[in-house]
């Protein structure tokens, strides 16, 4: 089973793809550091999002190319960034005063765990993790839509989505939409709601990679990812 799933599932170039799609003209959208930062390059066409590091720039472009690099100019991953014409620099306090004054539409997260009534924990302080829950503990709790982007189970095979969470919480039920390598799952009522899957793997199939039961939405589409993406 995990071979056939190592084979069909979405890339995390293809992942970001798919939560990019559902983003809208103007919003401000915080993007996770690593994976989540992905989800940039794709924005649908005649959408334009206005993004948000918690550092202190708001409206930055695409990554400069390589050797144009101005590393005073940085987002929260210390990655170097482009400034759009009209974009702002701020104090970190200011940036924080914007996230916690509920002034982003959307932040997008990579998860650990997801639970079904939607607590998140994606922060680690084990072997290669960092000493504390930084920013995302602000922007689950500031922001009015939570997305998360992940691969649906663990290395090991094991499950990310899951009845409860056993590792630290970064937020109590925040979560709204999952986008993982098989699957688009909303957390509705304490449920999770099966809303798109890849074309080749059965809703018995999904379930068995789930920790926690699958309710499935009123209709559940294919997640069909365009070829080169």
């Amino acid at each position: 089973m995990l071979e056939k799933i190592q084979e069909l599932k979405l890339t995390n170039s293809q992942i970001a793809w798919r939560a990019a799609q559902d983003l809208f003209d103007g919003a401000y959208v915080n993007l996770g550091i690593g994976f989540p930062e992905m989800v940039a390059k794709y924005q649908p066409e005649g959408c334009e999002v206005v993004f948000h590091t918690e550092n202190g720039v708001l409206g930055f472009g695409e990554a400069p190319a390589p050797g144009e690099e101005d590393w005073d100019i940085i987002n929260a991953g210390k990655k170097a960034i482009t400034l759009k014409p009209g974009c702002s620099i701020f104090h970190h306090a200011d940036s924080f005063s914007m996230i916690r004054g509920g002034h982003l539409d959307v932040a997008i997260l990579g998860a650990y765990e997801i639970s079904q009534n939607g607590d998140l924990a994606n922060w680690s302080t084990g072997k290669g993790g960092i000493p504390a829950v930084g920013g995302a503990m602000d922007l689950v709790n500031g922001v009015k839509t939570v997305a998360i982007v992940t691969d649906h189970i663990t290395k090991k095979g094991g499950a990310k989505l899951v009845e409860s969470c056993s590792l630290p919480l970064t937020g109590v039920g925040c979560v709204n939409r999952i986008y993982t390598s098989l699957a688009v799952i909303d957390i509705e009522d304490g449920k999770f709601v099966l809303k798109e899957k890849i074309p080749n793997i059965s809703v018995e199939e999904l379930q068995s990679l789930t920790g926690a039961q699958l309710h499935l939405g009123a209709s559940v589409k294919d997640l069909v990812v365009p070829e080169g993406v």
